[in-house]
């Protein structure tokens, strides 16, 4: 199938070009994609799905044009060949669009396991129903099991461009996640876990459900705290999602379009000395990993906040045609169905070398936030923050009781830099990872 659909991608071009283009590219992926959902140790939903086509760019002069078919056959690439040449003729001249020549060379890398594929569908439900049986035997106050899931799928890539450009790529990844409420009287809380790994070995549905478990049971008996000044400790997953905010604002294409809060900040301090955030396409074992990104630029390993210091921006080719510099690498691309955008591969803040444990413990009086709610509503362009929060308050380095009911706020900036701890515990939550962070100081609102 992949040299079929390389003869295609080539043969697109090639059209495109005999058809007036002064410049074309083609863009196919062959993806599968299977979901097993369990309920109480019976399989609730089984997904097969499959998607397979080819997106096509083309360029007259200063305006491009963009079309996409899901049928591969000679007459249906030609006809979207024809739909992108008059999607062009509609198009504002722009002379910064152009296409990446062929690198001299790309990152090796594994991203297939077999052992994904040869894993029996029956084998990935008992990984299901385990994780589902773990979590229920966890602790009895578990009442209600939302989701058990397993999910893995696969993908072709061939991107053929009219300058010579001519790579391709297999790619696999595998991932479960669970849900599930735990009761007490009227009361109950949630609790999840997730794991997505380019490796079948790497998942641990034993771990993932008592982890989910303990996350419920450890909130229940949760009341509202005092309205003051703490330090915070922001748990892996609560601090991968802040990287939200800042991948947006890290874009270049934001930048230019003056939506980013670090625009015109470069070799500027932006964050404390302890943080140095990276976005790393060619990481081992990245979920986001690949050997070249949506347009066949070779991916990267771009440090984008050192030691507190910004040091640039992720760019496509056209964002970086705009500032005459080099693509990082970053022009994301999640569907032949799609033009390649700014976006980030595996981005993550680096680990510290303090443990959770060290960090917590030299805490007399904190917030340890295991949950934010409202993450969309954070202003990317000011930074500006107000979120609810729940957790459990630290008193004389120990955790001690669960709060609800919560509120912090304030700014990514000035979030940044006031950390004083990093912990050693790096986590991935698909393409976003984070270590345990500490805030010397944020504003939490209460009771």
């Amino acid at each position: 199938m992949p040299a079929k659909i390389k003869n295609c991608a080539e043969n697109a071009v090639q059209k495109a070009l005999g058809l007036g283009a002064s410049m074309a590219e083609a863009y196919a992926s062959n993806s599968r994609e299977l979901v097993i959902e369990v309920r109480n140790g019976e399989v609730e939903t089984m997904k097969l799905a499959g998607d397979r086509g080819m997106g096509i760019r083309v360029f007259t002069g200063a305006r491009a044009g963009f079309a996409y078919t899901t049928d591969l056959r000679d007459s249906a690439v030609e006809e979207a060949v024809r739909q992108a040449l008059a999607n062009a003729t509609c198009a504002e001249p722009d002379p910064h669009r152009l296409l990446p020549q062929p690198a001299p060379f790309y990152p090796e890398m594994n991203l297939y396991d077999p052992r994904i594929k040869a894993a029996t569908v029956e084998e990935k439900i008992v990984m299901a129903q385990e994780m589902e049986n773990e979590a229920r035997a966890y602790d009895q106050r578990v009442s209600i099991i939302e989701s058990s899931t397993y999910q893995d799928g696969e993908v072709e890539v061939t991107l053929v461009n009219s300058h010579g450009l001519s790579v391709e790529y297999t790619g696999g990844y595998c991932g479960m996640y669970i849900a599930l409420v735990a009761g007490k009287g009227e009361e109950s809380q949630t609790g999840f876990a997730l794991s997505y790994s380019l490796r079948l070995e790497d998942l641990d549905p034993i771990r993932l459900g008592r982890l989910a478990a303990s996350r419920a049971v450890r909130m229940l008996g949760a009341k509202p705290g005092v309205t003051q000044q703490a330090t915070v400790v922001l748990e892996p997953y609560v601090a991968a999602g802040f990287l939200g905010m800042l991948a947006h604002a890290l874009s270049a294409e934001a930048v230019q379009k003056g939506r980013s809060l670090f625009a015109g900040k470069v070799d500027e301090k932006v964050a404390s000395p302890q943080i140095n955030v990276v976005d790393d396409g060619t990481l081992a074992n990245g979920i986001s990993s690949a050997p070249f990104d949506g347009e066949g630029v070779p991916t990267s390993r771009t440090v984008l906040i050192k030691e507190g210091i910004l040091q640039g921006y992720l760019h496509n080719t056209y964002t970086a045609a705009k500032d005459g510099v080099q693509s990082t690498g970053n022009g994301v691309r999640g569907t032949f169905k799609a033009t390649p955008e700014v976006g980030i591969t595996n981005f993550f803040i680096e680990p510290g070398g303090k443990t959770p444990e060290e960090i917590i413990k030299e805490i007399d009086n904190g917030f340890y936030v295991t949950e934010v709610m409202g993450l969309h509503t954070a202003n990317p362009i000011s930074g500006d923050f107000s979120f609810g929060a729940a957790g459990l308050w630290i008193e004389n380095g120990r955790l001690t009781r669960p709060v609800r009911g919560m509120a912090i706020a304030g700014n990514i900036v000035e979030l940044l830099s006031n950390v004083d701890a990093v912990g050693s515990d790096l986590e991935f939550f698909g393409s976003k990872g984070a270590p345990t962070i500490r805030i010397s100081r944020l504003s939490i609102s209460g009771q």
